[in-house]
């Protein structure tokens, strides 16, 4: 095995300098840098760089641990978080929670064993308790994304649901729609509970009574969409519009609609959430929220690298959605023309 001896002898440098190099440390001439990289090359030495890290007590990376890596949600998650890190020079370290708090402690404490700079937790169930605990507990700095959690808001990068639920209900309520169902995503989850809660205020802010069948509880999925529809038009409720608290569901839905021998949005308004890429090729287009999940994973990134530096920091204001208007909402039938 090529060891760092070898390399120095054939650099014709100490091996102090040939650490400083793999290092980046200290004060090395660019050509002797070269000559290092050059006798690297030619004997094929790779630094053992889980060593490095057990002995400096870092790994130059970041840690992320997400839901689950399935959707387009999490892929763009993912590709940012990546590009970001690289920016600063580090390493992206992903792991899969299983979207359990369970596996989520335990790929947190992973990645600190691993001796991350910083470690990003991504987690939709886990208690505000359980979140503290590992902020406490834990010898890695972490930052904490789709979650509030008010006694640590200086390391929550976290979305505005409910507001943007109220907003996208109250729109549909502007556009004369009074008689508004709703499939929601899963209310175990404090993301389900506050788009549901944001459809709850948009009713009663404008005097409309909630009535549960129109309320369908759903899991997020198109299949899940489509038959919360199908049940919401068998039992002859009668609704003018449909707030799904996802795209998918959405797009779900829109199949059973159309299968019943109604029209969008001649019939039946349709609004969702997320604004997925397949919600602008629906026909017609899906009008959605957007979440700008780009922002807030490059915002966590750089969060991560200040706490690991020690670096002071002021409490993070939470990010908030914006109204994608397409097709597949129209006037309904209470609509007032604004000059009326």
């Amino acid at each position: 095995m090529v060891t760092m001896r070898d390399v120095s002898a054939r650099a014709g440098v100490s091996k102090a300098t040939v650490s400083r190099v793999l290092n980046g440390t200290g004060q090395v001439k660019e050509s002797t840098r070269q000559q290092v990289f050059s006798a690297m090359e030619e004997l094929g030495y790779r630094p053992n760089f889980l060593a490095r890290s057990l002995a400096h007590r870092t790994s130059n990376s970041i840690g992320l641990v997400v839901s689950t890596f399935d959707g387009f949600y999490f892929g763009r998650l993912l590709q940012q978080a990546s590009r970001q890190t690289e920016s600063h020079g580090k390493q992206l370290i992903v792991t899969d929670g299983h979207d359990t708090p369970e596996r989520e402690r335990e790929a947190v404490q992973m990645l600190a064993d691993r001796q991350c700079d910083a470690i990003i937790l991504y987690t939709r169930h886990m208690s505000e308790q359980a979140i503290m605990a590992l902020i406490d507990n834990i010898n890695v700095p972490l930052v904490v994304i789709n979650r509030d959690v008010k006694e640590a808001r200086e390391r929550c990068v976290f979305f505005e649901q409910r507001n943007a639920a109220f907003q996208a209900v109250e729109y549909l309520i502007a556009q004369g729609h009074r008689e508004i169902a709703c499939i929601t995503v899963p209310l175990a989850t404090p993301t389900g509970k506050a788009r549901l809660q944001g459809y709850r205020d948009a009713l009663e802010k404008h005097g409309i009574a909630w009535d549960e069948s129109r309320v369908k509880n759903g899991d997020s999925t198109m299949t899940r969409g489509y038959e919360l529809c199908q049940a919401l038009l068998a039992s002859r409720t009668p609704f003018s519009a449909l707030f799904a608290c996802n795209d998918d569901m959405a797009l779900g839905a829109s199949k059973a609609i159309y299968q019943a021998g109604r029209r969008i949005p001649q019939d039946i308004s349709l609004f969702g959430f997320d604004d997925a890429p397949s919600a602008r090729w629906l026909e017609p287009g899906l009008s959605t929220v957007y979440l700008p999940i780009d922002t807030m994973i490059v915002t966590a990134i750089d969060r991560a690298i200040m706490l690991a530096s020690d670096q002071p920091l002021p409490p993070i204001a939470p990010f908030t959605g914006t109204l994608v208007l397409r097709e597949s909402v129209t006037a309904g039938p209470h609509y007032r023309h604004p000059a009326a």
